[in-house]
C-alpha cells in the first residue's frame, strides 16, 4: 500500500509528488500521456516566473525531469475509478487495483474544441485556448474570439489592450457573460461583436491567415481575415473517474487545504473549482495538496 497516489503527471500532479517525497512519503503518480498537461500543447511560454520564454513541452520536460531527480515514482495508467474502502483508497487502473492511504486528484481539464478543418493542424500557431497566456504574441494584430460566456468576454478585454482589433464571434444574438462584462465590452472602440454566427474553417499555412465563417440566420458563408482564433466555448475537467463533490460544470470542490468531500482525498489543480487556471495556480496547487495529504498521514499515526 502507497502512501499517497498522485493521479495526474502535469504541473500539479508532479510538484505534489516533489512536495511529497520530500516528506518521506512513499509515492506514485499515475499518468496516461507521455508529456501531459494543457501547457505541453502551448507553444510558448512567457508568463510563468523564472522564465522570459520557454516553449510548453520543454517547461513540462523540466518539472518531469526534477519529478523524477527528486525520486518521484512515475507510472503509466489509465485509472478507471477511486473509492474509499475500509480506510483504505483503492485506485482502478487498466493495470489493476492499487491501494493507498491518500490521494490526490490532479488529472487537469481540457479545453473543448471548435472541432473544425485547420484547429488542430495550427493550434500553437494562430489557435489558442488562453489569451492570458499568449496574447503578447499578436501586438497591432488582428484576432476572433469564438464565444459568448465570461471567459470569452475576460480575454476579448485582455486582448483589446495589446492587440490592434477584436472580433468576437457568437453563434446566439446574446452574450451569456456578466451584463458588468457585456457594458466593459461594448465601451472598447476596437471590440466588435459578429451575431449569430459560427466559424467552420480556420485557414493558414505557417499560422492563422483566414477564418470561413457561416451566419446562422442568413447562411451566408464568407472569409475573413485574421492572425489569430482564441476559443473559449467551454473547458471540460477530466474528473467523471472520481465520485466526490463538483459544481454544475464537473469541478472539484475542495476547501482551502484542497479536501475533497471524501476525507484523505485531496484535488489540485485545473480540475478543482478554481478563479483561474494556469500553470502557476496549478503548481502551487499541488504543493498545498500535498502538505495537506502529509498532515493526514500524520493525523492518522498519532490517532492510533
Amino acid at each position: 500500500m502507497y502512501d499517497l497516489i498522485i493521479i495526474g503527471g502535469g504541473p500539479a500532479g508532479l510538484t505534489a509528488g516533489i512536495y511529497a517525497v520530500r516528506y518521506g512519503l512513499d509515492t506514485v503518480i499515475l499518468e496516461k500521456n507521455v508529456l501531459p498537461g494543457q501547457i505541453a500543447a502551448t507553444d510558448l511560454v512567457e508568463n510563468y516566473t523564472g522564465f522570459t520564454a520557454i516553449s510548453g513541452p520543454e517547461l513540462m520536460q523540466r518539472f518531469k525531469e526534477h519529478a523524477e531527480i527528486a525520486g518521484v515514482k512515475i507510472e503509466s495508467a489509465d485509472v478507471y475509478s477511486v473509492r474509499s474502502d475500509s480506510g483504505k483508497k483503492v485506485v482502478m487502473t487498466d493495470s489493476g487495483d492499487l491501494e493507498a492511504k491518500t490521494v490526490i486528484i490532479a488529472t487537469g481539464a481540457n479545453p473543448k474544441k471548435l472541432g473544425i478543418p485547420g484547429e488542430n493542424e495550427l493550434m500553437g500557431r494562430g489557435v489558442s485556448y488562453c489569451a492570458t497566456c499568449d496574447a503578447p504574441f499578436y501586438k497591432g494584430k488582428v484576432v476572433m474570439v469564438v464565444g459568448g460566456g465570461e471567459s470569452a468576454l475576460t480575454d476579448a478585454l485582455i486582448l483589446s489592450n495589446i492587440v490592434k482589433k477584436v472580433y468576437i464571434v457568437h453563434r446566439r444574438d446574446k452574450l451569456r457573460a456578466s451584463r458588468i462584462l457585456q457594458q466593459r465590452v461594448s465601451k472598447k472602440d476596437n471590440i466588435e461583436i459578429i451575431w449569430d454566427t459560427v466559424p467552420e474553417k480556420i485557414e493558414g499555412k505557417t499560422g492563422v491567415e483566414n477564418v470561413i465563417l457561416r451566419n446562422l440566420k442568413t447562411e451566408k458563408v464568407y472569409s475573413m481575415p485574421a492572425d489569430g482564433v482564441f476559443v473559449y466555448i467551454g473547458i471540460h475537467p477530466n474528473t467523471d473517474f472520481i465520485n466526490v463533490k463538483k459544481n454544475s460544470s464537473g469541478f472539484i470542490v475542495t476547501n482551502e487545504k484542497l479536501e475533497t468531500s471524501l476525507e484523505g482525498i485531496y484535488a489540485a489543480g485545473d480540475c478543482r473549482d478554481t478563479s483561474i487556471w494556469q500553470v502557476v495556480t496549478a503548481v502551487a496547487d499541488g504543493a498545498v495538496a500535498a502538505v495537506s495529504a502529509h498532515e493526514y498521514m500524520m493525523d492518522l499515526e498519532f490517532a492510533r
